[in-house]
């Protein structure tokens, strides 16, 4: 039994009605008539505050972990909020570049780039190239040039594991990223590079892992990157993204402005020269609470242990509680302000057990078949990791502001589905 949905986990510009609930200024209820269900929902005005936020409180050079949620309309906007865009992979960085993105703004990750991939990153002179392996390194040797030059960083494990589920985890010495501090693999790496004409290395990068609530991991991590690096007279040092988000009542992180000053509050304490940029790599924290998804409810199953009520969604537009175990709330778009005290669980259409989208899902009583509720702090790792299972189509997408909608993504349809087949 819950009382209403709680107002902080909405976006910013969220107001309840009696019998509906506004994002930037447009209806939900009219949104889900235009563009059908299911449907993500993003409040530009938050996508640029928590951007904007990510920009002051980090250096030039900080970007967006576009693999939280990837679009032209998501580049182009973080960028003209001043921010870089992080690819991890050629299809991410053809997207940004079709975006309109200067390939001067993008930065090149990935852990078993191609051979392809590096040459299209050299080619364009990225922002900065993120060395992962000595792969990497050895196709570099062939590529960058005076005349072809290359800035770069090297991604280093630095040995701290983060709270968090051991399938985010990134920053300990059994990881799949990175270069390790402790064997000297890092160290080599560095010297390597160093002898390559047309590399500048600008510093390192870590990441320890994902939806960290508090902001020691972090802290940590500068103290060791600082001790490593005393001698190499560095400009950069980046400490990836990972800074966690409220799902669920009961939760809180801290804010983009605060993990920045503990962060910069960090690097003033440590042997680095103050003049060092201090970088991130946040993605959740921007886009997270800047979307709801909106489901329509269907069938609706009581049995001796529970009652299971089906969305038009489900684990093909939001895989994290599949994956994760990860939590959500739910409300009823018509009826926002009703206490919600029937319990279900909340499922979707897909032909799997386990395609749970709410486990102990909490709704008005009245909310029933035709209905249309909606899960919120949904921007983050929905669409991006959304699938065709079952050949469900993938949902549309749309901005909303100041009282108008805009779709950015088109809903896929069958022949979507079939566009591959020969």
């Amino acid at each position: 039994m819950a009382g209403p949905i709680l107002a902080t986990l909405l976006p910013d510009t969220s107001v309840f009605l009696d019998d509906d609930v506004l994002i930037g200024g447009v209806s939900l209820r009219q949104l889900a008539r235009d563009y059908a269900t299911p449907l993500f929902v993003y409040d530009e005005a938050t996508l640029r505050s928590r951007a904007r936020a990510a920009a002051s409180a980090f250096d030039d050079g900080v970007a967006f972990a576009s693999k939280s949620f990837l679009c032209g309309a998501m580049a182009r906007l973080v960028v003209e909020e001043g921010l870089c865009v992080d690819v991890a992979t050629g299809g991410e960085l053809d997207l940004v570049l079709r975006s309109g993105v200067p390939a001067s703004r993008v930065i090149v990750h990935g852990n078993n780039k191609s051979a392809d991939e590096i040459a299209v990153a050299v080619a364009n002179g990225v922002h900065r190239f993120v060395v992962d392996s000595f792969y990497d390194i050895e196709r570099l040797r062939g590529l960058v040039t005076s005349r072809h030059p290359l800035n770069c960083l090297v991604r280093v494990t630095p040995g701290v594991e983060a709270h968090t589920h051991e399938f985010v985890r990134t920053g300990q010495e059994d990881s799949k990223f990175g270069l390790s501090i402790a064997n000297g693999d890092a160290r080599r790496a560095i010297d390597a590079l160093r002898s390559i004409e047309g590399v500048t290395l600008h510093g390192v990068h870590a990441h320890i892992g994902s939806q960290i609530f508090g902001v020691d991991g972090f802290a940590e991590t500068i103290s060791i990157l600082a001790a490593f690096t005393a001698g190499d007279d560095f400009d950069e040092l980046c400490v990836g993204g990972g800074l966690g988000v409220a799902y669920v009542e009961g939760e809180a992180a801290p804010s983009i402005a605060e993990w920045g000053a503990a962060l910069r509050e960090a690097l003033a304490m440590s042997e680095l020269s103050p003049s060092t940029r201090l970088l991130a790599e946040p993605g959740r924290a921007i886009v997270a609470q800047a979307a709801v998804t909106l489901y329509t409810v269907g069938s609706i199953k009581t049995v001796p242990q529970r009652t299971y009520m089906a969305v038009d969604g489900g684990m093909s537009d939001n895989p994290r509680p599949v994956l994760y175990g990860s939590g959500y709330e739910t409300f009823d778009v018509a009826r926002p302000l009703a206490p919600r005290t029937k319990g279900v669980r909340l499922v979707g259409k897909h032909c799997e057990s386990g395609d749970v989208i709410i486990d102990q899902a909490w709704l008005p009583e009245a909310t029933t078949t035709g209905d249309l509720i909606a899960t919120p702090v949904t921007g983050a790792y929905g669409y991006s990791m959304a699938s065709n299972y079952n050949r469900v189509p993938r949902p549309a997408v749309v901005f909303v502001a100041e009282g108008r909608a805009r779709e950015v993504l088109r809903r896929e349809n069958y022949d979507d589905l079939a566009r591959l087949e020969r």
